[in-house]
């Protein structure tokens, strides 16, 4: 079996990702600086029948990182699969962002995905090839008011995706981005009204349901898969119709 590392794999999204991933059969070596929910997601995938590594790391720390794929490269095995899903989402009014707050989200939605690109994308070079999927969003389309530091980000890993396929694909690295529409989950927590949010987004979608996060775990499980062999450099948009390209 091969190894699929996946970040912030204490939320609902990383943990669906990380039982998909280990459904198709792959180690999944999961991480989140949230301890708790990163022990809830190895239970649930142990008790899918998965096998699942944990380490709880702090994607702001550059050295934490690199420790983090030296340990996964020394016990279950080098990356072949990166999932970069970790992210963090203040809401300040963009006058009021200051650089403390704008660098922290950066060190971890961009800087983290940087850095864990690099660290994966050199065992996977090692090892004849592997699979990087970036999770973007919705709002990098549209914008999100409040959410200026985020937004920045979340284009920014669709950017880096195109970089790095283009970089690493002669290697064998196919590189994609997912970028989720509002799916149901702990983040929208940051509005009022969460039942008048929900009703937003039952109408900007053409489908008028909301999607769960294991279909956004299908789709990342394609991009990792034989499937999608001859696909890279392609963001992909799950988002019920909300935005479409």
């Amino acid at each position: 079996m091969s190894v699929a590392v996946v970040t912030g794999a204490g939320g609902s999204l990383g943990r669906a990702i990380a039982r998909r991933l280990a459904a198709d059969g792959q180690v999944v070596a999961v991480t989140d600086i949230d301890a708790t929910g990163l022990d809830q997601t190895r239970e649930a995938v142990l008790a899918a029948g998965g096998e699942v590594r944990a380490w709880p790391v702090d994607l702001r720390d550059a050295a934490a990182i690199a420790g983090f794929f030296a340990a996964v490269a020394a016990g279950p095995g080098p990356a072949a699969v990166l999932v970069n899903n970790a992210a963090i989402y203040p809401t300040t009014p963009f006058l009021d962002i200051d650089v403390q707050e704008y660098d922290e989200v950066h060190a971890v939605n961009q800087r983290g995905y940087w850095l864990c690109a690099q660290a994966a994308a050199r065992q996977m070079r090692a090892s004849g090839g592997g699979a990087i999927v970036n999770i973007a969003s919705i709002t990098m389309h549209g914008g999100w008011a409040n959410l200026a530091s985020y937004v920045a980000t979340k284009g920014a890993a669709a950017a880096l995706t195109r970089a790095l396929a283009r970089e690493l694909g002669p290697a064998g690295i196919r590189v994609n981005a997912v970028s989720p529409g509002a799916f149901p989950t702990a983040a929208e927590q940051i509005y009022d009204d969460p039942a008048a949010y929900n009703q937003h987004v039952l109408d900007q979608q053409s489908l008028k349901r909301r999607g769960t996060p294991d279909e956004l775990a299908a789709v990342v499980s394609f991009l990792t898969g034989a499937d999608s062999s001859f696909v890279t450099g392609q963001t992909i948009e799950v988002n019920g119709g909300w935005v479409m390209s």
